[in-house]
């Protein structure tokens, strides 16, 4: 018998390039997750309706760096579970205690379905996928030097 998968989850994608955006919501309605919102700023998080089970956050959004605080807000007000997706890693000063992982873009959709599994599971599954391990440590090497 094989492992037992993650059940659907509620997704929120916090993304401000609207193709981006797109391809994350189609990766993850294939997987059979549901999208709860899109929302590509700060601002934008006063419309949500339903109470994501993990948001998807880049760092840079249309209103600058706003992408941590906003997962801060996410998973202190809903508990929210977070990964944050970006092209610049680097420019998380610490790995943030809310944070599951980093996806760094480009990703691939194997990528993303893994780490909303894991996310899921609220890591109890063991391993944390190799995508978000190696991005993490590379963070967490910069800020330790």
């Amino acid at each position: 018998m094989g492992a037992t998968l993650p059940s659907a989850g509620k997704i929120l994608i916090v993304e401000d390039e609207f193709l981006v955006a797109l391809q994350l919501e189609d990766i993850l309605a294939d997987g059979g997750h549901e999208v709860v919102g899109i929302v590509p700023d700060a601002q934008s998080l006063g419309s949500l309706v339903q109470v994501p089970d993990v948001a998807l956050v880049d760092l840079n959004l249309r209103d600058g760096l706003t992408g941590p605080a906003i997962a801060r807000d996410l998973s202190e007000r809903y508990g929210a579970r977070i990964i944050y997706v970006t092209a610049n890693p680097g420019q998380i000063d610490e790995p943030a205690a809310t944070a599951l992982g980093i996806v760094q873009k480009p990703f691939t959709r194997q990528t993303i379905l893994s780490a909303i599994a894991y996310a899921l599971c609220d890591g109890a599954s063991g391993e944390r996928p190799a995508e978000l391990e190696a991005v993490r440590q590379q963070v967490a090497s910069r800020v330790d030097d």
